[in-house]
């Protein structure tokens, strides 16, 4: 093997190995979809308490009241990013505005599969029935927690 063949050889390799180098970390993403139980979706009125709009995704932070009248705070992850939401309408303002701390609202929840009171929001509507940041999708719950 010349040396001319061997460095062209050695040059081939090294970008292959290079462009693998970048492209790996594209395909992990934090699993969104895998952290969440979509089959125990649940479906409560709620109280916004915070929301976030901060990259990567959106975080709302709620109050939900069980039929004993205990309070249980939830935290949300949506699965838009902020970008996502300005493409569809929903700004920053529009988004704070909305999901002011004490506005009632009716939340859909996927709950995480290692348990505690977080969760992906699915869907959010308030009181006049309309949808409110788009959450992860996925349609109504038949469950409360």
């Amino acid at each position: 093997m010349t040396i001319a063949v061997r460095n062209r050889t050695l040059a081939v390799i090294a970008a292959t190995l290079g462009i693998f180098a970048l492209v790996v970390p594209m395909f992990a993403h934090h699993g969104t979809n895998i952290s969440y139980d979509r089959s125990k979706m649940w479906t409560s009125k709620a109280v916004v308490t915070e929301f976030r709009y901060v990259n990567p995704h959106p975080q709302l932070f709620f109050d939900v009241t069980d039929e004993k009248g205990n309070v249980t705070n939830w935290g949300a992850e949506l699965l838009p990013n902020p970008a996502q939401l300005i493409k569809n309408g929903w700004s920053k303002k529009r988004s704070m505005e909305a999901l002011m701390p004490g506005t009632v609202i009716t939340v859909t929840i996927s709950p995480s599969k290692a348990g505690g009171v977080v969760g992906l929001l699915i869907k959010a509507v308030n009181d006049k029935g309309e949808e409110l940041v788009p959450g992860g999708g996925g349609g109504p719950a038949p469950t409360t927690p």
